[in-house]
């Protein structure tokens, strides 16, 4: 049976991140993708340079439009941007079966340094988006934000591994107290590329996820990918720490294989391997 996954997030116009990004880490492991887009970017691997938000109603229509006639398997959240956009997709998230895992990568700011999320929106995303979440997916510097702390404030840019592990196991017990089931600190921000890994249930062990950073890669949509795969992970049944080990695993091969000659910035990941050799097809 193809399991289907759904992305509720903004698209990039560039190809690298955002619905584009989702759709093909779905079709990377199986999984059949649909989507509610949230806003339309027009991105390149330079900057954003506009952004539209689409009407909470039509964010609505597309989730139900989905659900009315196609299993979900799993949900991922992405770029949210407004308050009225974090508010419809909450509704949207309430409508769904309560069986359905939810991913949320709380994007905020994109690689090229443009805000994707309203100042105001803030708190509204704490309060509406991440109690519903079954595992939230931010990075070092959004779960600094998330959790209150100043943005240059903890063991960035710090020699000592040993603090900044410590800090983002701290990071991942402050957000799980914000009230989603899991909680997935990544690792691209600190020395050592390691996903930091807490969930509510059991022990509340933190599980460090071991990776390798590959500085020569190319990091467009690494984030967007990576709680795609998670996602994807889920529909196809895997428990949350099974589903972010194979996220951590395949995001750093798309990091490592990414598209470094595509456009003049980051060039975006390539979770589907199209840059890999292949034989003459005739075409």
């Amino acid at each position: 049976m193809v399991r289907t996954a759904l992305t509720i997030a903004g698209s990039d116009s560039g190809g690298g991140a955002g619905i584009q990004a989702d759709l093909k880490a779905f079709a990377r492991c199986g999984v059949h993708g649909t989507t509610a887009i949230t806003a339309i970017t027009a991105q390149n691997t330079v900057g954003v340079q506009a952004i539209a938000a689409i009407a909470p109603e039509m964010i609505l229509a597309q989730v139900r439009a989905v659900c009315a006639d196609i299993r979900v398997d799993a949900v991922k959240v992405g770029m949210l941007g407004a308050v009225e956009t974090v508010r419809a997709v909450a509704q949207a998230l309430d409508e769904l079966p309560a069986r359905i895992p939810i991913v949320v990568d709380p994007v905020m700011v994109a690689e090229s340094g443009a805000r994707l999320l309203d100042a105001g929106a803030y708190d509204a995303l704490i309060e509406e988006i991440l109690p519903r979440a079954s595992v939230i997916t931010p990075n070092l510097l959004e779960a600094r934000v998330l959790a209150g702390r100043a943005v240059g404030e903890g063991g960035e840019g710090q020699p000592d591994e040993d603090a900044q592990m410590q800090e983002a196991e701290d990071l991942a017990r402050a957000l799980l107290a914000l009230g989603p089931r899991a909680v997935v600190v990544t690792g691209g921000h600190r020395l050592r590329a390691v996903d930091v890994f807490l969930a509510a249930a059991g022990a509340q062990q933190v599980v460090e996820i071991e990776g390798e950073r590959h500085p020569d890669g190319a990091a467009h949509g690494s984030g967007c990918t990576h709680s795609s795969l998670l996602a994807a992970h889920l529909a196809l049944g895997r428990t949350p720490l099974q589903a972010a080990q194979a996220a951590r695993a395949l995001t750093g091969e798309a990091v490592r294989d990414g598209l470094r000659e595509i456009g003049a910035g980051a060039g975006p990941v390539d979770v589907l391997g199209i840059s890999r050799p292949r034989g003459d097809d005739g075409g």
